[in-house]
């Protein structure tokens, strides 16, 4: 029984990381499709880009919705010192996201267009910017005393969480663009592949920098990376998710359609793998653990029996959506009344 308790936290932790990761691949195309749309001048491939999004961008949303339930129900603490620490950047991607809420409902109905996919590539870029920039705030560390957030409002601003927001947007374009290319023809698709090559470099070299100040700070990390088992738990996901990245780029080059993207959620899924391997049992950075933070084991029980419910539910209907609508947009059916 006590093996049993001691193994719910951990069960959380992996749950917490696999939302995180269906958000990022599912959500995250949404807004890299938006960033896109903003290197777009023709109005009516904005139409079309909006389009292939129409049926499917809400029921995306959802994960993130669930992602923050998961940590206020199974991580309380966790969900305290993050809405403390991380107030402004979570208030940016909120406005970034309404934005994006908004220009989809109001721009099939306006007759300055424009205005409107402005608000939706806008609004993507600084959701995406400001997801970073708080996920950069928490790996970074948050100062903690006597369980509470002590630092100032802008605590989160660093080179490290700098850097993290420009390794999203760059990954986001790079998915987004995966999307427009298995989603579109002609010059939308050509232009998708220029772009999605220059979120590939962004990225990476966004990763770099992250990768290396986050070893240069924590001892904990090297010690995982240059220690038997830990060394072989982090570096294989990693050299995955290199292969991946190198299988998606490659599908750019040589013109593929679908790789491309499948690859780059390949790649989004060994990275988070990775990254949740380096970190475990921390969950808050120095030093606050999974089994610090966790909820009462009766509770996380109880939550247990919903996300079991919850999840292949949610899955299955985004499933259904994909299937429903599969195929090439190939027309501005956006902007038809």
């Amino acid at each position: 029984m006590e093996h049993a308790v001691s193994l719910l936290p951990a069960m959380w932790f992996v749950l917490l990381g696999l939302i995180l990761l269906l958000y990022t691949a599912l959500d995250g195309f949404d807004l890299g499709v938006g960033i896109v749309s903003l290197f777009v001048r023709d109005e009516r491939k904005r139409g079309i880009l909006m389009g292939s999004l129409g049926s499917i961008w809400d029921a995306n949303e959802t994960w993130l919705v669930l992602f923050g339930g998961i940590i206020f129900g199974a991580f309380p603490s966790v969900y305290g010192l993050v809405m403390s620490s991380l107030y402004l950047p979570l208030v940016g991607m909120l406005v970034g996201l309404i934005f994006r809420a908004v220009s989809f409902e109001f721009r099939v109905h306006a007759r300055s267009k424009r205005t409107w996919s402005l608000a939706f590539g806008w609004g993507s870029l600084l959701a995406a910017a400001c997801q970073g920039f708080a996920f950069g705030g928490v790996l970074w560390g948050i100062p903690i005393t006597h369980g509470r957030f002590t630092a100032g409002v802008l605590n989160w601003l660093t080179p490290f969480s700098v850097a993290l927001g420009a390794a999203a947007v760059g990954g986001y374009v790079l998915i987004g663009s995966t999307y427009i290319i298995m989603k579109t023809e002609g010059s939308l698709a050509r232009q998708a592949r220029t772009t999605a090559l220059a979120g590939a470099a962004v990225a990476v070299v966004a990763a770099i920098v992250v990768t290396a100040l986050a070893v240069a700070r924590y001892p904990f990390l090297r010690e995982r990376w240059f220690a038997f088992p830990g060394a072989f738990i982090t570096i294989v996901p990693m050299a995955l998710a290199l292969a991946a990245f190198a299988a998606t780029i490659l599908g750019i080059v040589r013109g593929r359609e679908r790789l491309p993207f499948f690859g780059a959620l390949a790649f989004a899924l060994f990275g988070y793998a990775a990254l949740s391997a380096n970190y475990f049992p921390i969950i808050v950075p120095p030093s606050l653990t999974v089994y610090q933070a966790a909820a009462q084991p009766e509770i996380l029980r109880v939550m247990l029996l919903s996300i079991a419910v919850a999840i292949p539910v949610l899955l299955a209907y985004n499933i259904y959506q994909y299937w429903v609508f599969r195929g090439k947009v190939r027309k501005n059916i956006y902007d038809e009344e």
